[in-house]
């Protein structure tokens, strides 16, 4: 049998990078087998190295939120190369885009550009901390704020235990600040900050978790976060590099009617290239270099290429009634999937919200990081891999959300769901 194209290339990627990938995601270790490597992409679909077409819904984890090679965003993109890809000074285009996020989110007064969403979240803890003066963090298991060291923590044994690195390469001592809690637990909530309320500098969270598959913070734990942290004098941070003008067009915050103290951004305002920000009260920000003594930096920050991608991105979005548009199509294909699974006695459920969907071999939806991982994770693999051969490719984990775009129209979705009635005919 004569070699994939996306076999040889996984083989010699092998040799020059470890696990083959530049992200650990992209290795299908979690489903098995090996990686499509993408040649092309327009509207909702890919093409692989042997030309097989797929239906997209990762979205590049959520950027392409018009589709793949919006029309637009690639004017917009040649038009700014053409005038320079990086200047290491100020443009136009940074005020613009600053003004835009501070527009769009009312909770950011003041906003950093910056590259990536990992970048975006350590500073905005480094801020937190300089501005309140204190060392301590709280983070929820199951939420991911980036590669920074003092965020790759797990939860450990007891309640309160910190310290506990999840990567090699991370000292104790450098995790030792950090508290990692149960995502949607009031009661650890509360007694965590009674313990170490005045050393807390901020609560991190994703307010719709996208990185435990799609899980939602109920309004009773966002409205505890916010009291807590304002009862102790900490800040509340709201990581919305997903859930960011992808759940609506002033984010998951909008939905909960809620302002925290920060809130970092990237994905979709970068319109799939590498754009991320942190943002905040003004009385926060000023304590920013090279206002303030928290020094932060970054030589491509703001790129104008980058920026450019970015604003189009947003203004084709904020258009009237475009996320109400893009929450039926994603009510759709969650509501189609549950329901074929429901016909052919398959347990499952599935939860959707502006342009996040999430689907779980589970009886109800989850709350936690723990409810996820009790769901059915083998039956989830077999269920991936017979719709990637089906033409369909849906995140290579069972732990990741999924993402609609404008571009998936209905024949596309009803695509997918009646290819998802086969294999689910074949797994009860």
């Amino acid at each position: 049998m004569t070699e994939s194209r996306n076999d040889q290339l996984f083989s010699r990627a092998l040799q020059s990078t470890p696990g083959g990938v530049n992200s650990p995601v992209r290795a299908f270790r979690q489903v098995g087998g090996v990686p499509r490597f993408v040649t092309r992409a327009e509207g909702p679909r890919f093409w692989d190295a042997d030309g097989k077409r797929y239906i997209d819904y990762i979205g590049s984890w959520g950027p392409a939120i018009l589709g793949h090679a919006h029309p637009a965003v690639v004017r917009a993109v040649q038009e700014a190369a053409a005038r320079g890809l990086s200047f290491g000074a100020p443009t136009e285009g940074e005020i613009e885009m600053a003004e835009t996020l501070c527009r769009l989110v009312p909770s950011m007064e003041q906003v950093r550009l910056v590259s990536s969403g990992t970048e975006a979240a350590m500073s905005a803890i480094r801020l937190a901390r300089g501005a309140t003066g204190r060392s301590k963090l709280i983070k929820f298991d199951g939420c991911y704020h980036g590669h920074a060291d003092s965020l790759l923590v797990k939860a450990g044994s007891g309640m309160l235990t910190f310290n506990t690195p999840s990567s090699a390469g991370v000292p104790p001592e450098i995790t030792q600040h950090t508290i990692v809690l149960d995502y949607n637990d009031c009661d650890q909530l509360e007694t965590a900050f009674a313990a170490h309320g005045d050393a807390i500098a901020c609560v991190i969270v994703e307010p719709i978790a996208g990185n435990m598959n799609l899980v939602r913070a109920t309004p009773e734990f966002v409205a505890c976060m916010q009291s807590l942290c304002q009862r102790h004098g900490a800040l509340l941070v709201f990581d919305e590099v997903m859930s960011g003008f992808r759940v609506a067009l002033g984010g998951a915050q909008s939905l909960y009617g809620v302002e925290p103290d920060m809130t970092v951004l990237g994905k979709v305002i970068g319109g799939g290239l590498p754009v991320a920000a942190f943002g905040g009260r003004r009385d926060v920000m000023r304590h920013l270099s090279p206002e303030g003594a928290v020094y932060q930096a970054g030589t491509l920050s703001g790129n104008p290429v980058a920026v450019a991608a970015g604003l189009a991105t947003l203004a084709e979005i904020g258009a009237p009634g475009y996320h109400d548009r893009l929450a039926r199509s994603t009510h759709t294909l969650a509501d189609g999937l549950s329901r074929v699974a429901r016909s052919a006695g398959v347990s499952f459920a599935s939860d959707a919200v502006g342009g996040m969907f999430g689907f779980y071999f589970a009886a109800e939806l989850p709350r936690s990081l723990k409810d996820v991982m009790a769901s059915d994770i083998d039956r989830f693999k077999r269920f991936f891999h017979a719709m990637l051969d089906r033409g369909v490719y849906f995140a290579p984990s069972a732990y990741e959300a999924g993402f609609v775009s404008s571009a998936h129209d209905e024949a596309t979705i009803e695509a997918t769901i009646a290819a998802a009635a086969e294999v689910f005919a074949s797994l009860a």
